[in-house]
C-alpha cells in the first residue's frame, strides 16, 4: 500500500514495465515504502511501456527482457532513441551475458536480477536517477566475459538460432533464402567462434548465454 507522506514533487517517479501482474505489485510495494519514490505507470509488454514512457516520461523505468508484443531489448532501444536521458534498469530473471550485452548496449543504464533484495533495488533506483549506471559485481562479470568473446555476426546469430530451434541446414537455407554451403560455412565459423565441437554444444552455449531461447 501507498504511503502517504510521499512527496509527489520530489519523488522519485518510477515506471514498471512486466509482464507478471503479481510481480508487478509486489515492486509497487517495495517501492512504495520509500518516502522518495512511487510508482507512478504500470505496463504489462514492451508497446505498452514505451506508450507510458511518452504520456509520463518516468524518471526511472524498471523493465523486464522477455515480454509479449516486443521485447524488453527493444522496447529499451525505441525509448532511449526518442528520450536520451532516459533512466531504464533492465529487472529480469534472465541472467546471461548475451542478454546483459544487449539490454545495456539498448541504452538501459542498470541490471539487476528479480532474486536481488529489495534494499538493493532500492539502491539502484537512486544510483540511476542520479545519473550513474548499477552493474553489480555478478552481472559486471559476465559482461566482461561476453566483451572478450568473439563476436557473432547477424548472420551467424540468425542461424545459430534456427539450429536452437532444431533445424538442419536445408530448412536453415531455405528459411534464410540462402544456399547450403553458406550455412555450412556459417556453421563452421560459429562452432570455432563459440568453442563448441558440434551443433548441440553450440544449442546449449546459446541457451545459457541468453543468445537463444526455446
Amino acid at each position: 500500500m501507498r504511503q502517504t507522506n510521499v512527496d509527489q514533487r520530489t519523488a522519485i517517479r518510477v515506471l514498471i514495465v512486466d509482464d507478471h501482474v503479481i510481480f508487478q505489485q509486489g515492486l509497487v510495494n517495495i517501492i512504495n515504502k520509500e518516502a522518495n519514490m512511487t510508482v507512478v505507470g504500470r505496463a504489462s509488454n514492451g508497446i505498452e511501456g514505451i506508450d507510458l514512457f511518452r504520456r509520463i516520461q518516468p524518471d526511472v523505468t524498471l523493465m523486464d527482457l522477455r515480454m509479449p508484443q516486443i521485447d524488453g531489448v527493444a522496447a529499451i532501444a525505441s525509448i532511449c532513441a526518442e528520450f536520451n536521458m532516459a533512466r531504464i534498469i533492465v529487472l529480469t530473471t534472465y541472467d546471461g551475458d548475451e542478454e546483459i550485452y544487449r539490454g545495456l548496449r539498448a541504452g538501459a543504464k542498470g541490471y539487476l536480477l528479480k532474486d536481488c533484495k529489495p534494499s538493493e533495488l532500492r539502491t539502484a533506483i537512486r544510483t540511476v536517477h542520479d545519473g550513474q549506471q548499477y552493474i553489480p559485481p555478478n552481472v559486471a562479470a559476465k559482461l566482461i566475459q561476453r566483451m572478450s568473446s568473439p563476436e557473432l555476426s547477424d548472420r551467424e546469430l540468425e542461424i545459430l538460432r534456427l539450429v536452437a530451434q532444431g533445424m538442419n541446414n536445408l530448412e536453415i537455407g531455405t528459411t534464410l533464402n540462402i544456399s547450403e554451403s553458406t550455412v555450412k560455412s556459417n556453421i563452421s565459423r560459429i562452432l570455432s567462434k563459440l568453442g563448441a565441437k558440434d551443433r548441440v554444444q553450440a544449442t546449449i552455449i546459446a541457451l545459457k548465454r541468453g543468445i537463444a531461447s526455446l
